[in-house]
């Protein structure tokens, strides 16, 4: 076994499949167990050479791989995984960094701090805020939950109807009364219709997960200020499009939130997992977090910052290398370009899907993701929406507004080009012929 040579392999098979990964079906063509079928039952006696994982990777696991490399990859929120981020993981395993203390991992630690002070700086946050990694936005929610039921001693939580799944779930998990406000007809959170007496937290989002609507968020930081809540601004999708300054009417009134999330794995082209936490009260994020036993007690723990403390999370690894390689190597013209590539790619399917007879636009489009629908009952949208992606040609989801099915196209892969939106718009409308 060689690192040079199983490397080497290994870095070729990458290539490759970026190369051909437009040709592959986007969406998984297996049926559940499948995959498992054709797998050992046990793991070998003797060891085997890293040639054999390779093939059985192309042999076994491709056919069972989703493919959000695609560049037709539209469902959800699209995610790329850029090449300089790619490197820089490899390198980061090999690192194996283990940041339970500063101690432990002084660069990781270090570097960690600077690239959420860059990524601050070209978003507009306030750059006397605290940030730090955590997973993913669904962590960093719950860590946010945890710190306001802390500070305040109460137990509700409230966002609007659209606000992410995550919230739901943190709430259940910590035991909190979720309350949830309705939102205007662009599917924004409703500030007058907040009831803030005995709440902890509110979550306003940024980007909303069906629509990518944008609650208000100046208006609601006034009542949470009025009613001593804390805000925590959702921003894991759209917050990374704030690179671009003509995009910063989405962060109106944020610098008087309490902490804010964004996933650089959405809209950073950073591999999943690497979630944003910025927070202007740092010391409440420690006071809540913070235990530190006899073992992890070093002559360095008052005059070093170690962010285990800030976080659900004892161990931490190498995350910020990859987000620093894609500053790196892509800087703010480069993610720019990136994003408002994306946005004009949206609005062109929007326009042809304003335009077409039969068909319908079903919600704003501030950023990326084109919300529609057949004219036709839920059935035959839900059946179009299964023939368009068992096809392999293309993956798109849907969501409910007001009660109706309706598709979603998300556009944000840094290698989607015109072409691709196209071939998806033309698969579309074919396969709408063939559904009653």
């Amino acid at each position: 076994m060689s690192i040079r040579e199983d490397g080497a392999a290994a870095v070729d098979w990458v290539a490759r499949y970026l190369e051909r990964v437009p040709e592959l079906p986007v969406l998984a063509q297996v049926e559940p167990g499948e995959i498992r079928s054709r797998l050992p039952e046990s793991a070998p006696e003797e060891g085997e050479p890293f040639d054999a994982v390779l093939r059985d990777l192309d042999e076994v696991l491709m056919p069972g791989i989703t493919n959000w490399q695609h560049p037709r990859f539209f469902a959800y929120f699209a995610v790329t995984s850029s090449e300089p981020a790619m490197l820089a993981e490899l390198i980061a395993a090999a690192l194996n960094q283990v940041a339970i203390l500063w101690r432990t991992a002084p660069a990781s630690t270090e570097l960690e701090a600077v690239v959420l002070d860059w990524v601050a700086q070209l978003v507009g946050l306030p750059r006397a805020w605290h940030g730090h990694i955590e997973d993913t936005a669904s962590t960093s929610t719950l860590a946010a939950l945890i710190v306001a039921r802390h500070v305040t001693g109460r137990e509700a939580v409230v966002c609007s109807e659209h606000a992410h799944s995550s919230v739901d779930k943190a709430a259940r998990m910590l035991g909190m009364e979720l309350r949830k406000v309705t939102v205007d007809e662009q599917f924004r959170m409703r500030p007058d219709a907040l009831q803030l007496d005995g709440v902890a937290a509110v979550v306003a989002t940024v980007g909303t997960t069906s629509t990518t609507s944008v609650d208000p968020i100046a208006d609601i930081a006034r009542a949470c200020r009025d009613a001593g809540a804390w805000l925590h601004v959702d921003a894991a999708y759209a917050g990374g499009a704030m690179v671009c300054p003509e995009l910063r009417w989405a962060f109106e009134g944020v610098e008087m939130a309490d902490s804010l999330v964004i996933n650089a794995h959405k809209w950073l082209f950073t591999p999943v997992d690497c979630s944003l936490l910025w927070t202007r009260r740092p010391d409440d994020f420690r006071d809540a977090f913070s235990l530190v036993p006899e073992y992890l007690r070093t002559p360095d723990s008052e005059d070093a910052l170690s962010l285990s403390e800030y976080g659900p999370a004892l161990g931490r690894r190498f995350r910020s290398l990859k987000l620093w390689a894609v500053l790196r190597c892509l800087g703010r013209a480069g993610l720019q370009d990136r994003i408002r590539r994306a946005i004009a790619l949206a609005e062109l399917f929007e326009g042809w899907v304003r335009e077409e007879p039969g068909w319908e636009l079903c919600a704003p489009r501030p950023f990326s993701v084109v919300c529609f629908r057949r004219d036709a009952p839920d059935e035959a949208n839900e059946a179009l929406l299964e023939r368009v992606n068992r096809s392999g040609e293309a993956y798109i989801s849907h969501t409910r507004l007001n009660g109706r099915y309706v598709l979603r196209l998300a556009v944000g892969h840094e290698r989607t080009t015109e072409d691709d939106v196209r071939a998806a718009w033309d698969l579309i409308r074919r396969e709408a012929l063939r559904v009653p």
